[in-house]
């Protein structure tokens, strides 16, 4: 999850969402990692082009496989999240083999 402080749409998500994400199917297959779009840039993450937030982006290995802009609310934010895991699935793109 890409965000800025100032973000009222990472607030809500954090507010409506957050708290059982990670409790979540969708946040056990893909976990979730926060990064401050105002402080450095994480060494270990290329740069995405990363302009609105928030941002979700479903990684494996180190490469973008989907992404998701903005928080469209709790009632579509699971859905929206769903459809994108099964559609990289379906891809062959979530294997987790990274060799």
């Amino acid at each position: 999850m890409f965000e800025r402080q100032d973000c009222s749409w990472c607030k809500a998500w954090h507010r409506e969402v957050g708290p059982g994400y990670d409790k979540s199917e969708e946040g056990r297959q893909a976990p979730l990692r926060r990064v401050d779009l105002d402080r450095d840039w994480p060494a270990d993450l290329p740069r995405l082009g990363i302009r609105y937030t928030p941002t979700f982006v479903l990684m494996t290995c180190g490469h973008e496989i989907g992404r998701l802009v903005g928080y469209p609310g709790a009632d579509f934010f699971y859905p929206k999240v769903e459809a994108l895991l099964e559609q990289s699935q379906g891809n062959g793109k979530t294997s987790g083999n990274c060799g």
